[in-house]
């Protein structure tokens, strides 16, 4: 990027790391939204005239700001890999370039992956429920019983990067086989590694033990998690959302869990967010809820903003970005 200008860059977050900040502060005029949470009102009056916008969390990014931003904005970064919260069309409309950031975050989503396929089949909050309402009974023998990961089919409902992850993890806990269901297979020596195959949605339902939805939202895959997918899964099945809360009907998935008509579900991601206090979905025992913990921890965040910060450069720069949303 050409060092003589002072590009004007949005920041629409105050807790953006600052080694991404220092990267922009160096070439351009930084600007930073001080609110917390954000007020779209103080969003809209400092993109006035700016040339790049660092998208940082999942409000909506629409033609509102694109407007308030003027015909010279040329250039927009999400610190996030999916871009479900953006009118894409829009962008697209105006030749606006998007940034966004896969892969970072890859490790760290899986990780929680994990997290919740174990604590849902160790009936981890079941459990924690025991202790506090003093109905500890261990005095059974088949007190609390889980499910086994060992011998274990895993269905993945989207096989990229982050479920690919997931299946090396797994591989540590003796599963017997993957299967997954995507719109492509999956090139033939990734098969041979996890030992997975690709199935029919219909298929991987009702042949998995565990389930993991690792997809994005798009029109195509909202809802589809929803009563008639969960008559074809096992009673036994244990479901894992680290996808997005609106690829899973939520008030289906209550149901089939409050029927034991599948064993037990692990959530990071649902509808909305945050979830009520009061949701019927609290008061579940089978189920483990984050609150979207999936890309937090400080190594992962930092290097998100870094990988934004990079695009927006590229983007100003006319360049390519390095991982263009479109």
């Amino acid at each position: 990027m050409s060092g003589e200008k002072k590009y004007k860059v949005l920041v629409t977050h105050p807790e953006v790391p600052r080694e991404a900040i220092d990267l922009l502060a160096h070439n351009c005029e930084v600007t930073i939204c001080k609110t917390l949470p954000t007020e779209r009102s103080e969003i809209l009056e400092k993109a006035k005239s700016v040339d790049a916008i660092f998208w940082a969390g999942h409000k909506p990014l629409k033609a509102d700001v694109l407007d308030a931003a003027g015909p010279q904005l040329k250039s927009i970064s999400t610190m996030s890999g999916g871009i479900d919260f953006v009118d894409v069309t829009e962008l697209k409309r105006r030749k606006v370039p998007l940034g966004h950031t896969p892969v970072a975050f890859n490790d760290a989503v899986a990780d929680i992956a994990v997290g919740l396929l174990l604590a849902a089949a160790r009936r981890f909050h079941e459990g924690r429920l025991k202790i506090e309402t003093g109905t500890w009974e261990n005095f059974h023998l088949n007190w609390m019983l889980g499910r086994d990961l060992r011998d274990s089919v895993v269905g993945f409902y989207g096989f990229g990067g982050i479920g690919q992850i997931i299946a090396k993890r797994l591989k540590g806990f003796d599963i017997e086989r993957v299967l997954y269901t995507t719109h492509r297979r999956v090139a033939p020596e990734i098969e041979q590694e996890y030992n997975a195959k690709k199935v029919d949605f219909d298929t991987m339902l009702a042949e998995s033990d565990f389930v993991i939805i690792a997809t994005p939202l798009t029109n195509e895959t909202a809802g589809v998690f929803n009563a008639t997918a969960f008559g074809k899964m096992k009673k036994t099945a244990v479901l894992v959302n680290i996808g997005r809360g609106g690829i899973v009907n939520q008030p289906d998935l209550y149901e089939a869990l409050r029927t034991n008509q599948i064993f037990a579900a692990g959530l990071d991601v649902m509808t909305p967010e945050p979830l009520p206090s009061n949701d019927p979905m609290l008061s579940l025992p089978n189920l483990f809820l984050l609150p979207h913990l999936g890309s937090a921890t400080g190594r992962t965040r930092t290097e998100l903003a870094v990988k934004a910060a990079h695009n927006i450069l590229r983007g100003l720069g006319g360049e390519s970005m390095l991982s263009p949303a479109y």
